[in-house]
C-alpha cells in the first residue's frame, strides 16, 4: 500500500432512533444518527412498523381525500 493516499479509518457510533446502538468502523469523522436499524427494521423483526418520517402518507390522504384505495360502486363504470 501507499503511504498517506489512504483516509483514516477509526471507530464510530451509529445510534438509531429506536434508541439502539453499536460501534464500527468508517472513514468518516463523525458518529451516525439513523431512522431504522436492523434491531427495529420490520424484516429482521418480524412485525410491521408504520414509518413516514416526511408526512408523505397525509399529503397522499389530504391530495385524494382517502378514497384512492376504495372499490368504485357497482352503479360506476
Amino acid at each position: 500500500m501507499k503511504e498517506k493516499i489512504h483516509p483514516e479509518y477509526k471507530d464510530i457510533t451509529i445510534t438509531c432512533a429506536c434508541g439502539a446502538s453499536f460501534q464500527t468502523r468508517s472513514t468518516l469523522c463523525k458518529d451516525l444518527q439513523v431512522d431504522i436499524c436492523s434491531v427495529c427494521h420490520p424484516f429482521y423483526t418480524g412485525k410491521q412498523k408504520y414509518v413516514d418520517t416526511a408526512g408523505r402518507v397525509e399529503k397522499f390522504q389530504r391530495k385524494y381525500g382517502g378514497d384512492y384505495f376504495r372499490k368504485p360502486s357497482a352503479g360506476k363504470k
